[in-house]
């Protein structure tokens, strides 16, 4: 098998001759064996730059153990079990287990289920298997492969060609060049550079135009774009969410480390012994740390995921979800989105705008002979072609590309070969020089094109799209290239017609409220793009061209973007230009694409989204993939990662009020204190207890207010949250050891039962209250997290009165306790209600 590089003869790949090098490569023009291939995908699984994801269960478990703090508190646990009380330290390191056990349990699940989603929009391409062409997943084409190729297909690894006709290649990842490479089967020089490698394919490049059959020689981190990765192997870029919860992480440990140290100081300075100082800062810290923060993301990014599929909404980057709800702009072409995208042939017209047999001929010939991507107007074409093309036999083509906007056939008819030609309308009249009448009498292009342009105009404010049609006698050439387009003979109009989808206008103003503006990025003529944005009420007055877009300096096109609603004419890079200039005027920006030109406006987007049915490449760029292409569908969608952004903040704000208020009142009871106020393993059992009504905050419901705009994470927000309810929690601990030392004038044993009782209750209960802005009876919680904070503050109550309350060191406690922590809870709710309102209406105020 051949080397990254070099064969076995010691000449680099793309300078063998193609048929020495299926030899090489042991393969055959129609492919490998499936037997073969699939020995062959075991050898090359290490090869692969994106290795499938192991969610093999015994690893998943392994990441729980990860933390720092808790491998440090494993450690010192394991210390005080040889040296000190095997019960405490036995009972520690239940807790710790138990507590991995159900972060195992919520990640595993979790991982599985995304797992099964991102197999729903996987890329494939065409191989050939057994003398067949079949589907197989991108990441499973191996050396020896033989894959078809064509428009829009992503090149799955370094190869070469066997077959092309008028292939282009997009290879910019790798070369920088602006305009694609055109590709041929060949035989390359060994000292040629990547660039000038006319008969080779690569990894991380795409077809342009054309189609081709080539042979994989390498593949994944064998390839050039793989030893490029394998240095650089950079990460996506990080969305706002992931950055939000690093920021969040960042702000716990600065306080968590503080606390730590501070209390484990003190402790030994009031000659405390060391282990148990020890080991009560690092229970400590356990119960500051959020560790289930990764799980109960997973989990709820997870459960949105699979709330999204089921509105036809597939995530493929869940960390995505987050932008998609804080999404506030939305560009989008018009074809297939705010249109019913099944394009119907209107009329074939010429010059009078009359009906035209001859044009429809010209049209129906090259539609069906044409081998480039699949397009709707091709379609619609060979749908009502009801010509006999018996006559007719292709010799050549030139494929469409966005440059030219045309596409060429030649045609062998009995007496002559003719080249017929058809595409966008203006580029079409350059390369005529006359036009042909009803009559068949021909005139000069300078006298009838103005009258062309008339007709093409009137019939775009219709909304209406219009193809050019044109041909010209090539005697007995048999073959053309781009230079034959020219001294064209123009015949007529294609016209076509894509009503706008009847439930359009309110779709559009659905996502109006929910905050999110719309607006049309399309190539299609200014007039179209009017037409359909009035019908669909946007204001097609704020309107801005392909041509005007270019005289503007990128500082200009920020300070107008906002107020513009139809973008039209639009070049292909130019739609990144558009992007860019939004996301510097502070939105964030989601971009609906599914055509090869949509893949960098789909990379440089917040949210890049594709459709099942998009080319190789815009479907692999994209973070989310429609099943369905419709825009009532992404409403849907964004609302479901509303709602999961929201779940995901109140684990936040659970863990940054009564978590954070109740560790730092023991912070603080330590020091004063002649005993710890509670032991390492109550704080631990604490933390266990109060992370399972938080595991249910998936399935929670969402009051509407915080779906109804895109919401942005807020650190300094989360801060001031932190202060002023973990100041609110602290106060009503204080008050409990005040009850706890002299009302009831607690033993040390008492004192530990009743605080513990008190911080589970309290960190459970206030949950029901900070989960929603409103008043708390006037939202009702998710059923399970109902449950479940019943059943923990129900277990909280029983827990010292079980066989297993002795070696926790608890005790029963008298009734008057319970009283008294009626009365505290009570309060405690009422207060956070109280400055829960007063919170969001300063915030409001602001």
């Amino acid at each position: 098998m051949i080397a990254k590089g070099t064969p076995v003869n010691d000449k680099p790949y793309w300078s063998i001759p193609p048929q020495e090098l299926l030899t090489q490569l042991q393969t055959e023009p129609d492919g490998l064996r499936t037997a073969e291939a699939r020995e062959r995908q075991a050898r090359y699984a290490s090869a692969r730059l994106k290795p499938h994801q192991d969610i093999r269960p015994l690893l998943v478990l392994l990441a729980q153990f990860r933390s720092p703090i808790v491998l440090i508190l494993l450690f010192a646990a394991a210390l005080s079990f040889f040296l000190a009380s095997h019960t405490d330290a036995l009972i520690i390191l239940t807790i710790i287990v138990v507590s991995a056990l159900l972060g195992f349990w919520q990640e595993h699940g979790a991982a599985k289920a995304v797992a099964s989603l991102l197999a729903l929009v996987r890329v494939k391409t065409e191989v050939w298997r057994d003398g067949q062409l079949v589907e197989v997943p991108l990441e499973d084409i191996i050396p020896g492969d033989v894959v078809n190729l064509s428009a829009g297909s992503s090149i799955p690894g370094d190869g070469i060609v066997l077959e092309s006709k008028d292939l282009f290649v997009d290879e910019a990842t790798l070369t920088g060049e602006t305009y694609p490479a055109e590709k041929s089967a060949a035989v390359a020089s060994p000292t040629a550079a990547l660039n000038q490698r006319t008969n080779s394919l690569f990894l991380g490049t795409h077809v342009v135009s054309g189609n081709a059959k080539a042979v994989i020689v390498h593949v994944g981190k064998d390839t050039e774009f793989g030893g490029i990765a394998s240095h650089v192997m950079l990460r996506p870029p990080e969305t706002e969410f992931e950055r939000g919860v690093r920021r969040f992480g960042y702000l716990l440990l600065e306080v968590t480390l503080l606390l730590v140290f501070a209390i484990f100081a003190i402790n030994v300075y009031l000659n405390r012994p060391v282990l148990d100082s020890f080991l009560f800062s690092m229970a400590l810290a356990v119960g500051l740390t959020p560790q289930l923060l990764p799980a109960i993301i997973s989990v709820n990014l997870s459960h949105g995921a699979k709330r999204m599929a089921r509105q036809k909404v597939i995530v493929k980057r869940l960390a995505s979800i987050e932008n998609f709800g804080s999404m506030n702009v939305l560009c989008s072409d018009k074809t297939g989105t705010l249109t019913e995208g099944t394009m119907r042939l209107h009329a074939a017209l010429d010059l009078e705008g009359q009906k035209s047999e001859r044009v429809m001929l010209y049209a129906c010939l090259n539609a069906t002979y044409e081998t480039g991507f699949i397009n709707p107007l091709d379609e619609a074409i060979r749908k009502q072609c009801l010509c006999d093309l018996s006559e007719y036999r292709k010799l050549d083509e030139v494929p469409y590309d966005f440059l030219r906007k045309r596409l060429s056939i030649l045609v062998a008819t009995p007496t002559t070969h003719l080249l017929i030609t058809k595409g966008a309308v203006e580029p079409m009249l350059t390369v005529c020089t006359r036009a042909e009448l009803p009559g068949g009498t021909m005139v000069p292009m300078d006298g009838c094109k103005e009258k062309i342009q008339q007709q093409f105009q009137d019939l775009n404010r219709q909304g209406l799209r219009t193809l050019g049609v044109a041909y010209r006698d090539m005697g007995d050439r048999p073959h053309i290239g781009k230079d034959e387009e020219a001294e064209m003979t123009f015949l007529g109009l294609m016209v076509f017609a894509d009503p706008v989808k009847p439930d359009m206008a309110a779709t559009i103003a659905s996502l109006r409220r929910l905050g999110v503006s719309l607006k049309i990025v399309t190539g299609d003529h200014r007039l179209v793009a009017a037409h359909v944005s009035e019908q669909v009420q946007l204001d097609h007055q704020r309107l801005l061209t392909g041509q005007e877009l270019r005289r503007m300096t990128d500082e200009a096109l920020t300070q107008r973007v906002n107020d513009i609603d139809v973008f039209a004419e639009v070049e292909p890079n130019q739609k990144d230009r558009i992007i860019l200039a939004l996301k510097r005027s502070g939105n964030v920006v989601g971009y609906i694409g599914d055509g090869i030109n949509d893949a960098p406006a789909l990379h440089t987007a917040d949210v890049g989204i594709s459709v099942d049915g998009a080319v190789d490449v815009a479907k692999d760029a994209a973070d989310i993939v429609l099943l369905e292409k419709n825009l009532a569908v992404l409403a849907q969608g964004v609302r479901e990662g509303r709602t999961t952004f929201a779940n995901t903040l109140k684990y936040v704000f659970m863990a940054t009020s009564a978590n954070f208020g109740n560790m730092f009142s023991m912070a603080g009871a330590s020091l004063f204190l002649p005993f710890l106020p509670l032991l390492p393993k109550q704080i631990l059992l604490t933390n266990l207890l109060t992370d399972i009504p938080e595991m249910t905050i998936a399935t929670d419901r969402v009051d509407h207010e915080l779906i109804d705009q895109p919401r942005r994470w807020d650190i300094a927000f989360i801060r001031r949250f932190m202060l002023t309810f973990g100041l609110v929690s602290s106060v009503f601990d204080y008050l409990t050891f005040g009850a706890l030392l002299w009302i009831l004038e607690a033993s040390p044993e008492q004192f530990r039962t009743g605080w513990f009782i008190e911080s589970v209750i309290s960190a459970s209960a206030i949950v029901l209250v900070i989960r929603t802005r409103r008043p708390f009876l006037t939202s009702r919680p998710g059923v399970p997290l109902m449950l479940a904070t019943l059943g923990i503050a129900v277990l909280t109550l029983l827990f010292p009165f079980l066989p297993i309350a002795s070696p926790f060191g608890l005790t029963p406690m008298p009734t008057s306790f319970l009283l008294l922590l009626a009365a505290i809870l009570a309060g405690y709710v009422l207060t956070a209600e109280a400055v829960k309102h007063r919170f969001y209406a300063g915030i409001r105020n602001a």
